[in-house]
């Protein structure tokens, strides 16, 4: 979106009061009760890849071009660079450096912005023009760049926020098509696609999706087939190798909403981009957390950012790119304690309000979000793998991630303004080797990184608005452990059972898997094989798994975690009762919701349909057909008094509203006075 020159790439604008509140004395770590966290080296998550860090570069910033710039994200740890800046790709054309509409600073044209992407050691980004382009002038820029000037440019993108281009009443994003539609963006894509790997076959093709919860997700435009992304990747699916998401998640808080968000982004890809969707990756390639009144470059939104960062990442996706190296002042307000110039950049533009009276910092001081991507750029290093960990206490949060030396990094997050949290660490599948681990800490208004051996591997203090990456040891020596196995899927998925298969361990033979399913953060072992695939009974109706292998050799000992998966169990093949809940309406907040409810079984005098929401943000709004209660998370349903019978076959249909402030999981199980229902699409 581009509501203003200095804000090329949001996709909503958002407005908010600052609050600013006095700061409080700090409680000391003495006067409060520790912190408890669980790390299991067991319970992997994905492993950190090259492209990880990411930040946008827009061809309106006069020192997109400078060395000191990209020596200032490399020692970040930027490992990928996207270009030509949000909105603007979709009116810039490259052969002539212009954006007609739009402002393109000196020293921003393409080998400009590669030779600032090579300094940085990083990858690039390309965002080719659909709005006023075309696939031959993208075909063009992908000859100039890989066969002519041999940059090698792998990843490009097909246009920015393209869904914004009016077709739901909403229009920021340039369009000339004369069809707006989500059916003619795919069409479009396809073309892309064909004329650009014409020229260079080796490129990957990205495609605009929503961010579920985020508008205009879900909503359906007139005449169209179903939802933007729906349209999208049954169009275009077969063509592109990932899929773009924006997320301006406008508050500090919203790393709860990340897995379901990403889980929702896959089951879109396996519903509806055909044969192979498994191989379609993801990218963020816009976010920021977009909170005004919390404060867009101090502490609070670095720590937000950190632990953003570290939580996409764990969830696969393969970069996550901060808008954007400079951006601009903005609202200008005092943040803990510190001056908040509501810029959404990682670096200062030295720009000043309007009237003057407020300036930002001399051109390129690093901002408190550059040091949230240098940390966790140090606390995780490409190759790593992710595992699970946890606090109890919600003002801190925590991340891991082993690597393959055998060393564990522990991030710890503390967003409290006021506390000195003492913090008690447990490990589950590590054993740290006895002394001071070094420990890496940026506090609240620090310029830099401190580097300290401290406290040791069970025992730490994390000062206010802080965050804080221990890097240890392991106690025993890493050789001669089994390679990792292979990534895991599942087949034969019922509402009770599911088959585990992966790939066998490299290099060993004699060996014994174990099937671990991950419990938050602990680990319950399912079963173990000397085979590779096991099968898992007892499994809970309509949930969801996810599960590890590792490979243990005949002296016990055991390999890392392969990569995660992830199934869900359905519901009773055949039942008494079958439920099929449908979608009718969605506005991005709510729903309407349909519920057919069909009596297999004997009549029914009188009955009661019971759900759950899955998840806390959803509740119910008003419902219709029948008596609907709800009490936290239950919802029940009983037959109007005036329709008390459900005959054999017959079937019953009910209507509510749902609301919503995050991904929208819809309920999956039902009882039907009592008996689980078979759940249908």
């Amino acid at each position: 979106m581009s509501p203003s020159l200095l804000r090329a790439g949001s996709a909503v604008v958002l407005a908010f009061v600052a609050l600013t509140a006095p700061i409080a004395p700090v409680a000391h770590a003495d006067e409060v009760p520790p912190v408890t966290v669980t790390v299991n080296a067991r319970a992997a998550l994905a492993t950190v890849p090259e492209t990880g860090i990411g930040v946008n570069h827009a061809i309106w910033d006069t020192a997109l071009g400078s060395d000191q710039t990209a020596d200032l994200l490399k020692a970040a740890g930027v490992k990928l660079l996207r270009y030509p800046g949000g909105s603007y790709s979709d009116i810039y054309h490259w052969a002539t450096h212009t954006a007609p509409g739009g402002y393109v600073a000196p020293n921003t044209d393409f080998d400009t912005f590669m030779s600032g992407v090579r300094r940085t050691g990083a990858q690039p980004m390309v965002t080719a023009n659909y709005g006023t382009g075309t696939a031959e002038e993208a075909a063009g820029w992908v000859r100039e760049a890989n066969v002519v000037k041999g940059y090698g440019v792998k990843l490009w993108e097909i246009g920015n926020e393209n869904y914004g281009n009016g077709h739901y009443g909403t229009a920021w994003e340039a369009d000339d098509h004369a069809d707006k539609s989500p059916a003619e963006y795919a069409r479009q894509v396809v073309a892309y696609a064909d004329a650009m790997k014409a020229v260079d076959p080796t490129i990957k093709i990205g495609a605009v999706l929503t961010t579920p919860a985020n508008w205009p997700d879900a909503l359906v435009g007139e005449g169209d087939a179903g939802s933007w992304n729906k349209v999208v990747l049954a169009g275009a699916g077969s063509k592109i190798d990932f899929v773009i998401l924006h997320w301006y998640p406008g508050a500090l808080d919203r790393t709860g909403h990340v897995a379901d968000l990403i889980q929702l982004t896959r089951r879109q890809i396996a519903a509806y981009a055909g044969p192979g969707s498994e191989r379609i990756g993801i990218a963020m390639t816009e976010f920021n957390t977009g909170s005004s009144s919390n404060g867009t470059n101090t502490q609070p939104g670095a720590l937000a950012a950190a632990d953003s960062y570290a939580t996409l990442l764990a969830n696969g996706v393969f970069t996550v790119d901060w808008w954007n190296t400079r951006n601009g002042i903005g609202a200008v307000k005092e943040v803990e304690g510190h001056t908040d110039y509501g810029d959404f950049g990682l670096l200062s533009s030295g720009s000043c309000t309007s009237d003057g009276s407020v300036c930002e910092p001399a051109l390129n001081t690093p901002f408190a979000p550059y040091y949230a991507l240098q940390m966790t750029s140090r606390f995780a290093r490409p190759g790593d793998q992710f595992v699970k960990a946890a606090s109890d206490q919600p003002a801190v949060a925590a991340h891991a991630a082993r690597r393959p030396n055998g060393d564990l990094a522990v991030m710890l997050i503390n967003t409290s303004s006021a506390t000195s949290y003492p913090v008690t660490l447990g490990y589950a599948g590590f054993s740290p080797a006895a002394g001071a681990p070094t420990v890496l800490t940026h506090t609240n208004g620090a310029t830099e990184i401190t580097s300290t051996t401290a406290g040791s591997a069970t025992a730490q203090t994390l000062p206010p608005l802080s965050l804080t990456t221990i890097i240890l040891r392991p106690s025993g020596t890493q050789t001669g452990l089994p390679a990792a196995p292979g990534q895991p899927s599942a087949t034969d998925v019922t509402d009770t059972a599911a088959t585990i298969s992966w790939p066998a361990s490299p290099g060993q033979a004699s060996l014994k898997y174990e099937v671990h399913r991950q419990v938050g953060t602990n680990t319950e072992q399912l079963g173990e094989t000397t085979g590779t695939s096991f099968t898992v009974h007892n499994l809970r109706q309509g949930t969801g798994y996810t599960v590890n292998v590792i490979a243990r050799d005949g002296a016990g000992r055991t390999s890392w975690a392969s990569p995660p998966l992830t199934f869900t169990t359905g519901t009773p093949a055949s039942s008494s009762c079958t439920v099929k809940l449908t979608d009718q309406t969605d506005w991005g907040s709510g729903y309407v919701g349909s519920i057919e409810v069909t009596n297999n079984g004997a009549p029914l005098s009188g009955w009661t349909l019971d759900f759950a929401w899955p998840r806390p943000w959803q509740s119910l709004g008003s419902g219709w057909g029948a008596t609907w209660t709800e009490n936290g998370s239950k919802v029940k349903v009983v037959n109007d008094p005036a329709s008390p019978t459900l005959a054999t076959g017959a079937t019953a249909t009910v209507g509510y509203v749902g609301n919503y402030s995050g991904p929208n999981v819809l309920p999956a199980v039902f009882t039907l006075n009592g008996i689980t229902c078979t759940t249908t699409g």
